[in-house]
């Protein structure tokens, strides 16, 4: 048994109440690793085709990779997986905090769900035991209540808590996965799936060691993060105000998405930045397990008005909440985004996709296409804090024309006519994060080939490469032909050939599974891997690892439907502004339509369908996989 697992993937059937073991031989790890490859591979292997994403039938996956449960820094991730209800391609989402190595230290390598259960229940695991216990009292109760209930019925306050909240429960398409009340494992809609399955949470406790090959060089990697990251993670650890803090950079880039992309400049944003939020609102940093960076913030605000109210239970908002829930509304009260954040946390609901969704709506206002008499008597206006706030929560709970917004961008645009099809900011159903294509253009193809819909976790950002660095020298340890800084804006093969390298490695991380914000080199995940596992890995081992995991998502999506055309982006933001610092860039169709295709040529897919090749299936060992698959 390869090191870092424990050779057992736990299956659990809701409907029959069944549970049973799988135990896959050492070559399913030693390809495959963890996190999204092993939700890939399950979804292919044992979902039929085009299942309905909230049928019983379709699978719910927690998928751990071989770094959880061993305290190498930034382990504390893990993946949630399964057939995406928002898009209908697959969905893979990951989350920080506690959860993911308190599960692997319980025994298992993966969990898998499938079916529903006839009253609401969750799941306690404990060393290797399972249980199906009634949630019947906790079903309609926000994040936080819930895990302290939790808790207080098993006796242990070390019990760590997955769960959905009421937007999961109303199936929101974008539900989240929310764990230990403040991580999200927010894109695609995955708690929408687990509400469809009558499940309210999976609770963990677990004390079993995951065993290690070689300690001595997992050791050593841990002693080289202790000794660089607070220099190279400077971001996080000095002033200390995390991802927020990037909002005032973009913003003065004109790389602020603004009123639904559509604003190239925004004084405004000076009002949202996390220096303001600091001075405002902190409480404290709070970190997840293992890690010696502490980026994530938690926020307090005291007020007799509820609306005005930040629990700290909630930590606080990142970047991407910032300039979602705030820059794409046109919303610059920093308190006011801030608690819409806190109502996105407690009921259990992704923020990019709702602050998007809103800021959809304020443009259909601004354009005479809806009215207030369409939406349940609000007046959806640009920057309206009020109408923010009420929104998300009806939202959450599907309450008259929030249950039309809990439908997306995507299907809102299809419901309200052709005339929002220029505004519908989404790529495969799925709304676009908060960074701006025609700044980062690689990023923006990147956008459009990402499995799961537009996401900038599984991406480049250009801007890492755009000087002599660490995101350089990372990319050229592995290139034939080494590249110097490239410029933000452009879309050449030396950039493309770094795109690929980086959008693998961003995937191997998230089989790993393993923080993105770390900066770790190939080569020292290369040496981590190779110390737990007890198989020696090199750079380009690693990088595999994320192309398997590429290429079986595509897998799945070609057979749900999805073909290159899907692969697209937003007309919206291939077009330049007029004015603003971004005035005059373009990403032309023809540049887009190449780098697309160089991209699937790197991947060994068919450049012109962008099917993976009979090459691509035997050099990376997805044939011998696939045996299984029916």
């Amino acid at each position: 048994m390869l090191g870092g697992t424990h050779g057992k993937i736990l299956h659990v059937n809701l409907t029959t109440g069944e549970t049973r073991i799988e135990q896959p031989p050492d070559d399913f790890y030693r390809l495959l690793v963890g996190g999204r490859a092993v939700a890939a591979f399950f979804l292919l292997r044992d979902l039929r085709p085009h299942t309905g994403a909230l049928s019983p039938d379709n699978l719910l996956i927690f998928a751990p990779g071989i770094m959880q449960g061993t305290n190498l820094p930034g382990a504390g991730r893990h993946g949630v997986g399964g057939k995406s209800p928002l898009t209908g391609a697959i969905g893979s989402s990951e989350a920080g905090g506690w959860w993911g190595h308190e599960f692997k230290r319980a025994g298992f390598d993966a969990l898998i769900i499938r079916g529903r259960a006839e009253s609401p229940v969750y799941l306690w695991i404990k060393n290797g035991q399972v249980e199906i216990r009634p949630a019947g009292h906790l079903w309609g109760q926000l994040t936080h209540p819930v895990e302290g209930a939790i808790r207080s019925e098993l006796g242990d306050k070390r019990v760590r808590v997955a769960q959905i909240g009421p937007a999961g429960e109303n199936q929101v398409l974008y539900a989240s996965v929310m764990h230990d009340v403040n991580r999200a494992a927010g894109r695609n809609g995955l708690g929408a799936v687990m509400g469809s399955k009558n499940l309210k949470a999976v609770a963990v406790r677990g004390t079993m060691n995951v065993p290690v090959a070689t300690r001595p060089r997992l050791t050593e990697v841990a002693k080289w993060l202790s000794d660089n990251y607070q220099t190279l993670a400077s971001w996080a650890t000095a002033p200390g105000r995390g991802t927020q803090d990037s909002l005032a950079w973009w913003g003065h880039h004109g790389a602020l998405p603004t009123g639904n992309f559509s604003v190239p400049m925004w004084e405004e944003r000076l009002n949202l930045t996390g220096e303001r939020n600091y001075e405002m609102f902190f409480k404290d940093r709070d970190t997840c397990q293992a890690c010696p960076i502490t980026c994530k913030q938690v926020f307090e605000h005291e007020s007799e008005d509820p609306y005005q109210k930040l629990n700290p239970a909630y930590g606080g908002p990142e970047y991407e909440a910032m300039a979602a829930l705030g820059a794409t509304c046109k919303v610059s009260d920093n308190l006011a985004v801030s608690k819409a954040n806190e109502l996105c946390n407690a009921n259990g609901m992704d923020a990019i996709s709702c602050g998007a969704s809103i800021g959809f709506v304020m443009e259909c206002f601004e354009r005479g296409i809806l009215t207030s008499r369409d939406a349940g008597g609000l007046e959806f206006r640009w920057g309206d804090a009020g109408v923010l706030l009420e929104a998300v929560e009806r939202i959450a709970r599907r309450e008259g024309f929030g249950a039309v917004m809990a439908e997306g961008v995507a299907r809102m645009s299809q419901r309200f006519g052709p005339a929002t099809a220029e505004f519908n900011i989404t790529v495969k159903g799925q709304e676009l994060p908060m960074h701006e294509p025609r700044l980062k253009k690689a990023l923006g193809v990147g956008y459009a080939v990402a499995p799961v819909g537009a996401d900038h976790m599984m991406n480049m950002h250009d801007t890492d490469i755009a000087y002599d660095g660490e995101g350089l020298k990372r990319v050229n340890s592995v290139l034939e032909k080494p590249i110097g800084p490239q410029k933000p804006g452009d879309l050449g093969d030396e950039k493309m050939r770094a795109f690929h390298a980086e959008v693998n490695w961003m995937h191997f991380q998230d089989c790993a599974v393993n923080c993105h914000f770390y900066p770790y080199r190939y080569d020292h995940m290369a040496a981590a891997l190779s110390g737990v596992t007890g198989v020696e890995y090199s750079r380009h081992d690693i990088l595999a690892v994320g192309a398997r995991a590429q290429t079986l998502s595509r897998l799945f999506n070609l057979r749900e439907g999805f073909t290159a055309d899907d692969d697209k982006l937003p007309k919206r933001v291939m077009k330049a502004f007029e004015s603003g610092p971004l005035a005059g860039i373009e990403i032309s169709a023809e540049s887009f339509n190449w780098a697309k295709r160089r991209y699937y040529e790197l991947m060994q897919w068919d450049p012109d369908t962008g099917v993976p090749t009979a090459e691509c299936l035997s050099s990376l060992g997805i044939d011998r996989l696939l045996e299984a698959v029916v």
